[in-house]
């Protein structure tokens, strides 16, 4: 069981969690959803007791043993033995050997994986190597902080059975609006609002898709209400004004000869500026206040639909000497939207970033890139203007900025360091990239993966919009069907399409 009472967590004048109280008991569900930076990740630290850079009061109360999925491994363990890291301290292989096994089979990976080093594993691979570690330590309740970042989709099918299986209560962060979809049952939703001032924690025992439509309903609901009742109000004050100018006309155009006439119309102005004070103290349905949703658009780029964009003959697809794939074959032509799907280790991002030193130097076509792995083409103690506007250029600043604050970034965000922002806020950065060098062709890499489930239609629906070509991998099951024309499954025999 985890309760969590009167919950408070503030990184320096910010407060990211204000007065939280809930409970979790067996088959609880709780997805926490909200934009990027809003606190879900540090929600979970701080339920661990590891959130040593924010300040956290209140109660936090757990029975039994919590398992843990960070949203990314270590860094540190990158010359790390899959094996040792799997067992590090833990003399029980020979208990949990069956197990094991049992596990490597689930996740399609083969004996060798636990001689090979973390650093050589696919970002999908390194996903399998922590969930297998967090079940094999037969944990009592689990924190799943991204837990379908860059799993193949039948792992992630695997993965939504466990969740709905398992008696466990269970935390989780998650994007994936599939996943929300057919797992959670309770919501909890934060939020930022007043211009990222105050922080609302909303909680419902209700599913994922419910939420979203009682939400929208009800927000659609209170902007109606404020807007009649402000139309009505606004319609009360025009007609009193208009009897209050009146009566204050005939005052002053009232005979001294007539007393009982001036006394009647002070006695009725006396009795308007009464009216005047009690509509003014009415209360009126407010507009809702809500964290805003993100905002953006690629301006127009025309590729002719006979313009060759991709010609690829691949007889083999290798990373550091090891073949992964043959016989690979890819053209596109024009504004096709194309993705490739496939399992993990494959080689899925080896053969994008194949695809993207090809094409970076063409001529006739120009290339964005959005690596799998951000800090890949950030530099981390630049700024996102830094990266956005390397040349200084005020004037490309100032476009900058705009489309930084479409996309809700704090000022703040915009001129401290990269390393300090989410990787939800790394991913806004480099779809502003994109959009300011007015690339025709994108070439992405899980494009929607750290972005949350409330900001993921609107990229989708944008590039699903975009007239340029995208050469995209993905296991995003909605943009896997809302923006790609094409899907091609790479396999260790080739790429063929679906």
């Amino acid at each position: 069981m985890l309760e969590i009472k009167n919950l408070t967590i503030k990184m320096g004048d910010r407060c990211l969690v204000d007065n939280l109280s809930f409970s979790l008991s067996n088959k609880d569900k709780m997805a926490v959803i909200g934009e990027e930076g809003n606190g879900k990740s540090t929600l979970l630290k701080a339920i661990l007791g590891k959130c040593d850079y924010a300040l956290v009061e209140g109660s936090i109360k757990v029975v039994g043993k919590i398992g843990y999925l960070e949203q990314s491994l270590d860094s540190t363990y990158g010359l790390t033995r899959v094996y040792d890291y799997l067992f590090i301290d833990d003399n029980s292989y020979y208990e949990k050997v069956s197990d094991l096994y049992h596990l490597l089979e689930i996740f399609h990976l083969q004996e060798c994986i636990l001689e090979q080093e973390i650093g050589f594993l696919s970002g999908g691979e390194k996903v399998k190597i922590n969930l297998l570690k967090m079940l094999l330590d037969e944990s009592d309740i689990l924190l799943l902080d991204e837990p379908t970042n860059d799993l193949d989709i039948e792992t992630l099918e695997w993965l939504e059975d466990f969740i709905n299986k398992t008696n466990k209560p269970i935390l989780y962060v998650s994007h994936d609006e599939v996943l929300l979809s057919k797992t959670a049952t309770m919501i909890l939703h934060l939020e930022q609002i007043n211009k990222k001032t105050k922080s609302r924690c909303t909680l419902l025992k209700t599913d994922y898709d419910s939420y979203i439509e009682q939400r929208l309903r009800s927000l659609d609901k209170q902007r109606q209400m404020a807007r009649n009742e402000a139309k009505e109000f606004d319609k009360q004050q025009d007609k009193l004004n208009r009897i209050m100018n009146k009566v204050a006309y005939q005052q002053n155009t009232i005979s001294r000869k007539n007393p009982h006439g001036a006394k009647v119309l002070k006695k009725k102005m006396h009795s308007l500026k009464a009216q005047e004070r009690r509509l003014a103290n009415s209360s009126l349905t407010e507009m809702p206040d809500v964290e805003e949703g993100i905002h953006f658009f690629f301006e127009d780029v025309f590729l002719p639909k006979h313009r060759k964009v991709l010609e690829l003959f691949l007889d083999e697809l290798k990373i550091e000497g090891r073949v992964l794939s043959k016989n690979i074959r890819l053209n596109i032509y024009g504004n096709e939207h194309i993705c490739i799907v496939g399992k993990n280790g494959v080689g899925k991002s080896t053969l994008l970033k194949k695809i993207y030193h090809i094409l970076k130097d063409r001529k006739d076509v120009n290339v964005g890139y959005m690596p799998q792995i951000y800090e890949d083409v950030l530099k981390q103690n630049d700024s996102a203007i830094d990266f956005l506007v390397p040349e200084k250029n005020q004037d490309k600043i100032t476009v900058a900025r705009q489309y930084l604050g479409n996309m809700k970034f704090t000022k703040d965000e915009m001129v401290g360091k990269i390393k300090d922002l989410s990787n939800g806020t790394k991913a806004k950065l480099f779809l502003i990239k994109l959009i300011l060098e007015k690339y025709d062709v994108l070439i992405l890499d899980e494009p929607t993966r750290n972005v949350s489930p409330l900001s993921n239609p609107i990229i989708r629906k944008v590039l699903k919009e975009y007239n340029g070509a995208i050469i995209s991998v993905s296991h995003d099951r909605k943009y896997i069907d809302e923006v790609a024309s094409k899907v091609y499954v790479l396999t260790k025999e080739g790429l063929y399409e679906r």
